[in-house]
């Protein structure tokens, strides 16, 4: 179970790193504008740094929405497990139920807690980056 942990860890740390990497430069592609014979030089800069920054702001909050759903959503996920299990191991051995509900807590905690630091870098993606 742990392995499986890991994996799907590592897998969405590298899709939100590949989404804030990828997304800006696609979406600047997309987003230049048509260049018309009229138009002079320096408002064809203007105009596509302004679509670049549009999309550099659109692809950061991409990276931190992916980022915050992938990480809740193993959050829910790892809790629900621990929750079950210190359920199931209650139900099996009454007399412990105060040591089995005072580890649930902790692990509980140190789960929510990587939650919380994970809300924190994407706020951080959106804000510094």
């Amino acid at each position: 179970m742990k392995t499986i942990m890991k994996r799907v860890i590592l897998v969405a740390l590298a899709l939100v790193i590949g989404l804030s990497t990828l997304l800006p430069a696609v979406e600047a592609k997309a987003a230049q504008p048509v260049a018309y014979e009229d138009q002079a030089a320096s408002s064809d800069t203007e105009v596509s740094a302004a679509a670049a920054q549009a999309s550099s702001v659109k692809g950061k909050a991409w990276a931190a929405a992916v980022a915050i759903a992938v990480v809740a959503g193993i959050g829910a996920f790892s809790m629900g497990m621990s929750i079950s299990k210190s359920v199931e191991s209650i139900s099996r051995q009454p007399e412990a139920a105060g040591s089995i509900r005072t580890a649930l807590m902790l692990g509980l905690v140190f789960i929510e807690t990587a939650i919380i630091y994970a809300l924190i870098v994407a706020i951080l993606i959106v804000f510094t980056l």
